[in-house]
């Protein structure tokens, strides 16, 4: 699949796209609390814009390993605001929301979202399905194991790749059977894996190809390149780019990032190295 359709609107893959992350949150692994303001969100928000973002994923509680709940209404005092100065600001662009929860979806679809991107896959609100065949937007389907609390408390597999292709298939089965055909696959890098499992993922992202779904790849400055070669989040900038052209590559169609400058410019030289090679 090389595009996904909705609400009018086409947002098409045959170059991939750089999803810009806005956490309104106060404890986000690594920006959290920096845009908790509506003001500030916006203005990052513009910053990622001018800087080449096609989507804006909006997100009202952190889903860090650990990371404490908050309720549905904590969440939707969150995000709500910003999505809707989002679409009176910049009309044209696409909003993506980070929940799982379907009350806090439908909120965000009615301020002004055109995306649910759900960590969850479905499990932790049983209701999510129908509400996207109901509403007929585009869903991202990630793969966790456990939940944000116990996650990374010892994630095992047999075989992991295969496990979560094997997750997928029947997950993308039973939303086929809810009508649901705009699915955007999402491997759920640092969700219940290890640093192993999650390099095993990137090694073998292709195998995901065959689902014919686009593919997201969320790696930007997460723990399995910040531990790897030793500092912080905060120094993990050239890590992230390198694992983002190996996830291009091995044919990811969405990048989900931090920093979108440096993400367009992967996306660039990918881009220009795919064209040299016809």
């Amino acid at each position: 699949m090389n595009s996904i359709h909705f609400n009018g609107k086409i947002l098409d893959f045959g170059t991939p796209r750089v999803m810009g992350i806005l956490n309104c949150t106060p404890d986000s692994f690594f920006d959290g609390g920096k845009f908790f303001s509506r003001s500030v969100a916006l203005k990052h928000a513009e910053k990622m814009l001018t800087e080449g973002a096609e989507i804006i994923d909006v997100g009202g509680m952190s889903s860090r390993p650990g990371a404490e709940p908050v309720s549905s209404n904590e969440e939707i005092g969150r995000i709500e605001p910003v999505i809707d100065a989002l679409r009176r600001e910049f009309p044209g662009i696409f909003i993506s929301v980070d929940t799982f929860r379907t009350e806090v979806a439908e909120i965000a679809l009615d301020a002004g979202a055109d995306i649910v991107n759900d960590i969850s896959g479905g499990e932790l609100d049983k209701r999510m399905f129908s509400f996207i065949a109901e509403r007929k937007v585009p869903y991202i389907l990630m793969h966790m194991q456990g939940t944000p609390g116990n996650m990374q408390l010892d994630p095992a597999y047999d075989q992991v790749v295969s496990e979560i292709f094997h997750y997928f298939v029947n997950k993308i089965r039973q939303l086929k059977s809810f009508g649901i055909e705009e699915v955007v696959i999402d491997p759920g890098f640092g969700f219940g894996k290890t640093i192993v499992h999650n390099f095993e993922i990137l090694n073998q992202l292709e195998v995901f190809s065959i689902l014919e779904k686009p593919v997201l790849a969320g790696l930007s400055r997460k723990s399995m390149l910040y531990k790897t070669i030793g500092h912080g989040p905060e120094e993990a900038l050239s890590a992230t780019a390198s694992v983002h052209m190996v996830a291009l590559q091995k044919g990811a169609s969405i990048l989900r990032v931090h920093d979108v400058k440096e993400a367009k410019d992967v996306v660039r030289i990918f881009s220009a190295m795919k064209s040299a090679c016809k």
